[in-house]
């Protein structure tokens, strides 16, 4: 189930889709504040034009794939903020419908070109982990604490899921899911809702033999692998250096498509007070790394924190020029 809209949309990029960048580093460069605790989730409530301008720049940077800006939407996070509930569950629709709407836009303005050379991107809603909302940390450890369950977590992650897949996106992307448990729980909670959209889920790793957590890769693959609400699995938030390796090591332990999209490798100076390039300590740059993930078996390639829409133009020209596109 489900695997049909990424296939096609993989087979019309040439083998590997492209992803969309870091959101939060773009709203910021376009002048808005997220020092906040919903982070880019903020701006559904005070600048949702800005959200919709990120949505268009990875668009026109080519994008195959676009991310909702619901990764630290939640309800509990909303209500918090003094929303009701309707208006929490109103912002969780609105942010697939910006991305939508940028979507069907764009493409719109792409048909009237004489020679399109843009695919009509997917949309994907967003689906931070229960340590996202907690932003305590627990997203990097996945470390949850004795009294979080299975249980506790589908309850967390229940109605959010409900209202983002009612909202029409073409996909629903779990990401930067830190341990076992909530894999388990998640692939349990869309048997039990009977969700149509297919899924993605991605792990976020440190050391890039593990989840955050410690526990093993191949464990929770053996979870998603029986699944078929799950098209997708991969990593994002991780070190880019590791990421050829999860790849390969992914390759041995699913059929399933694999989706990458780290962290720009960007280490932060703590006395400058600024961030070094990758390139300072020796490692490739971005574009080229995302060559050689696809050589490895990635079917979608993109970036996570950091990245920028010149990351993804770099990304999309390697992999679509050398795929003939």
């Amino acid at each position: 189930m489900g695997g049909g809209v990424v296939e096609e949309l993989v087979k019309k990029a040439g083998g590997c889709a492209v992803i969309d960048g870091g959101f939060a580093t773009q709203l910021e460069a376009l002048g808005a504040d997220i020092n906040d605790p919903l982070w880019s989730a903020a701006c559904l409530i005070t600048k949702p034009h800005l959200i919709k301008e990120v949505h268009m720049q990875y668009l026109e940077a080519g994008a195959d794939v676009i991310i909702s800006s619901s990764y630290q939407a939640t309800i509990p996070g909303f209500l918090a903020r003094g929303l009701l509930l309707e208006e929490a569950e109103g912002l969780l629709r609105t942010s697939v419908q910006l991305a939508l709407e940028a979507r069907d836009e764009f493409w719109k303005s792409t048909l009237r070109k004489s020679k399109p050379v843009y695919n009509r991107a997917l949309v994907a809603a967003s689906v931070g982990s229960y340590g996202a909302y907690l932003a305590d940390g627990s997203e990097y450890s996945g470390s949850y604490g004795d009294d979080v369950t299975a249980e506790k977590l589908k309850d967390f992650h229940r109605r959010r899921l409900q209202v983002l897949a009612s909202a029409g996106p073409d996909l629903i992307a779990f990401e930067a899911i830190p341990n076992k448990m909530e894999a388990q729980a998640l692939v349990e909670l869309l048997e039990e809702e009977d969700i149509q959209v297919p899924s993605w889920i991605c792990f976020s790793s440190v050391d890039g033999k593990h989840l955050c957590s410690g526990e093993s890769f191949g464990d929770c693959l053996e979870i998603l692998n029986a699944s078929d609400k799950v098209a997708i699995v991969g990593v994002n938030c991780t070190p880019p250096q590791f990421v050829e390796g999860i790849i390969r090591d992914f390759k041995k332990q699913t059929e399933k498509a694999i989706a990458v999209y780290p962290n720009s490798g960007e280490v932060w100076d703590g006395r400058a007070k600024r961030w070094l390039p990758v390139e300072c300590f020796g490692r490739k740059s971005f574009d080229v790394m995302a060559r050689r993930w696809q050589e490895a078996g990635a079917s979608l390639v993109g970036g996570c924190c950091r990245t920028t829409p010149s990351t993804i133009r770099a990304v999309s020209k390697v992999l679509k020029s050398r795929n003939g596109l």
